[in-house]
């Protein structure tokens, strides 16, 4: 069977992995990502791990989903918004040079989702839309197995979706770091309330706690999930609206709540669409978890 590489770069995790068009992954080299260090940091760590992959494996492609804009067409970065040194860096050229090997570049949101439509919770529902809810938060629509991107750079930005017309967007409300802020303050104002002592101490990442706190029902952990479900409720009923996905799939580190979010987004979903469209699409958690945008990124190589 033909054998594929697939690249997730992101802002704090490099996944390197050897599979096939099949959503199989036969070996996988993870890095962690020093910031300092910058895009060329990351560059030496994929130079570093090619060749062995390269030597085993015989791949005939390589596919990579990046963590910000990207030129799909080109394999070009635009930027990164958490990586210094990326700004458009040839990124498929370079990993040809690199491997000898042909090269496709997508933003990371897009080849998650095109891994979750083929393999995962999206699996023969069309259209699919994934969001990633993490240090930022992204998406990406599969349509007819394919990823949708209109005019360049073709990435679904629904966390810069805004949320009223001050700017306030997805993103500032639903990503990890909107959520660690407002368990946070909610220590402050609460401080003898479950989350409040679980967070006690922390130095970010306070949203690893909220799952506990809600398996204690803690109202401030139910709020707080609460809010931020409606929020994302909100940002993607435009989603609704515009495309009308049939399955819409949460993924990122917020969605490592499961459950309690899924039904949370569900519930709140149908009070901001149209009636013509209830009950809305399929809510789900993602099935493929951190293999989401290696695997895409394997179907993506041998597209």
């Amino acid at each position: 069977m033909q054998a594929y590489l697939g690249i997730e770069i992101g802002g704090t995790k490099l996944q390197v992995v050897a599979g096939d068009a099949y959503g199989n992954i036969h070996e996988r080299l993870r890095f962690s990502i020093a910031a300092d260090l910058g895009a060329g940091g990351i560059r030496e760590q994929i130079e570093k791990a090619l060749p062995g992959l390269v030597q085993k494996h015989k791949p005939a492609a390589i596919g990579v989903g990046f963590g910000g804009p990207v030129d799909w067409k080109t394999g070009k970065i635009c930027r990164s918004h958490q990586i210094e040194g990326w700004s458009e860096f040839d990124l498929a050229g370079w990993l040809q040079s690199c491997s000898g090997l042909p090269a496709k570049v997508d933003n990371d949101a897009n080849v998650a989702a095109l891994g979750e439509a083929t393999f995962g919770a999206g699996k023969g529902l069309n259209p699919a839309f994934y969001v990633t809810l993490g240090s930022g938060v992204g998406g990406g629509l599969v349509v007819e197995g394919k990823i949708y991107h209109g005019a360049s750079p073709g990435e679904a930005e629904i966390g810069h979706v805004r949320l009223d017309r001050n700017g306030t967007t997805v993103e500032s409300r639903c990503s990890g770091w909107a959520v660690d802020r407002r368990i946070r303050k909610v220590a402050e104002q609460e401080p003898q309330s479950a989350l409040a002592k679980l967070v006690h101490g922390s130095a970010g990442n306070e949203a690893q706690h909220l799952a506990t706190a809600l398996r204690h029902g803690d109202v401030m952990a139910n709020r707080i999930l609460t809010e931020t479900a409606e929020d994302l409720a909100f940002g993607l009923s435009h989603v609704v609206h515009l495309f009308h996905p049939e399955i819409i799939i949460l993924g990122g580190g917020l969605s490592k709540l499961g459950e309690p979010l899924r039904r949370a987004v569900e519930k709140a979903l149908p009070q901001f669409i149209m009636e013509a469209f209830a009950p809305g699409p399929r809510i789900a958690v993602t099935s493929l978890d951190e293999n989401a945008v290696p695997i895409g990124a394997l179907i993506l190589a041998s597209a």
